[in-house]
């Protein structure tokens, strides 16, 4: 496996080169291809798939081997409890704490009063303060469980920006901080570049939420040495800032590196669903719900999710990937009770095995008196509308849409409300899913 990465030694002269690719400078000066690290953080970050892009990892790579390093990753509360599209940074950090290095967790209590616009195509809605707080007190308890925090050296800290950007004197920040962002450089970055291009608004509200975040990391230098910024893919344009302002500011080397963003095998984004979020906190979904989410994890992502979201040796994983057919169903309640165990406790799985086996024993009595439709997971996803026409429940997709709006219509005894939902992987417990017309019609579509 290989890393791209970018250099910004120079990011003055980095503007007269590509960037509009955002950090895959075409130059082979800027450009390297690296297979091995010599530091363990960055080396076991690689053999899990953490890492995407990177400013000058050769130089963090060095740095990473001499000691203790302190990094970021932020977190908007816009929700009262995180979800699993939450997961990759909250592992990487909790990697990061293994190695030997120091997390910090940033909310983003002022920041989320503006809203990130990164790849969205309209605004994201305004919170109140009320409404920030209370999210704030709900996703707060969802670190503790992947991380260790205290006073000593390499435990993790939670701080909130709402601390130093609320008092922030608007006149006194143009004039120390404005002058080192280049608008036409801002403009090159997708995550603003794709939205004007699509030509839908982007407000200059939402425009300063890159600056903001930028000034997080000087803030973060200056109070607690931190010299690395982690994030998403997506906050690659939002990192290069805040990695070149804090060097302009101090003259000091920090550095910035992404994670990838993590699709299924069927190109969805990893963690959608059409019920849904897939939270964290228990108060937001239950722990066998959550545990039958991973159980459902597509048999071509089972290997790199037990990498990404489990503390299992890499060596056990290899293992495991390699089994096939019913055998892959043991990895899978690994995974399951893998990442369910570190999300919501080992004391979850007794009672979650218990249900399993429960429904299964009823359902397979059952469930095995019902007309059976094979169907193959390369033909996953299908529509509500054409499931019901395959299953023969419905001579049309009129008809079918018909029945699910008029209420009639149910997948695993789950009511339908929209035609346009889509039949999953997600949707197979033990490689099973009942679709039902009424009370008294059901067919089961069998997973092959």
């Amino acid at each position: 496996m290989y890393i791209k990465y970018m250099s910004t030694a120079d990011p003055e002269k980095q503007q007269t080169r590509d960037l509009k690719h955002e950090g895959y400078i075409k130059d082979r000066n800027f450009k390297r291809l690296i297979s091995v690290f010599k530091s363990e953080f960055l080396e076991i970050s690689k053999q899990r798939g953490f890492i995407h892009q990177g400013t000058d990892i050769e130089e963090l790579d060095d740095l990473l081997t001499k000691g203790s390093v302190t990094s970021y990753l932020g977190f908007d509360p816009t929700a009262d409890s995180l979800h699993i599209g939450h997961l990759v940074g909250i592992m990487w950090l909790r990697l990061l704490q293994k190695t030997g290095h120091k997390p910090i967790v940033l909310i983003g209590g002022a920041t989320s009063m503006i809203g990130d616009p990164t790849f969205k195509d309209t605004a994201r809605q305004l919170l109140s303060q009320q409404e920030i707080k209370a999210n704030i007190a709900g996703i707060e308890k969802s670190f503790t469980r992947f991380l260790k925090f205290g006073t000593g050296s390499t435990d993790a800290i939670l701080v909130n920006n709402a601390d130093w950007l609320s008092s922030l004197k608007y006149l006194d920040f143009l004039r120390d901080y404005g002058r080192h962002f280049s608008v036409n450089r801002m403009l090159t970055f997708d995550s603003v570049k794709l939205r004007l291009d699509r030509e839908q608004p982007l407000s200059f509200l939402e425009f300063n939420y890159m600056i903001l975040q930028a000034y997080d990391f000087w803030e973060l230098y200056s109070k607690h040495n931190c010299l690395l910024e982690m994030g998403g893919s997506d906050q690659w344009g939002n990192i290069v800032n805040g990695v070149e302002l804090t060097r302009r500011i101090s003259g000091k080397r920090v550095y910035g590196l992404t994670t990838p963003l993590i699709m299924t095998s069927a190109g969805v984004k990893m963690g959608k669903t059409s019920q849904g979020a897939v939270w964290l906190n228990k108060d937001k979904l239950s722990s066998y719900d959550y545990w039958q989410f991973w159980r459902n994890t597509d048999d071509r992502d089972v290997g790199r999710y037990l990498r990404l979201f489990t503390d299992l040796p890499l060596d056990e994983i290899e293992r495991l990937e390699k089994l096939e057919g019913a055998e892959l169903n043991q990895a899978k309640k690994i995974l399951a009770d893998e990442a369910t165990a570190l999300a919501r406790g080992v004391d979850d799985l007794p009672g979650i095995h218990e249900t399993v086996a429960g429904l299964f024993e009823q359902q397979s009595g059952y469930m095995s008196q019902l007309p059976k439709i094979i169907i193959t997971k390369h033909e996953l996803p299908i529509g509500m509308e054409d499931m019901f026409v395959r299953s023969a429940l419905c001579a049309s997709k009129g008809e079918a849409k018909r029945l699910i709006q008029g209420g009639g219509a149910r997948l695993n005894d789950q009511v339908i409300n929209d035609s346009k939902d889509i039949l999953t992987v997600d949707h197979f417990s033990n490689g099973h899913a009942k679709v039902s017309s009424g009370k008294k019609k059901h067919v089961v579509f069998e997973l092959e």
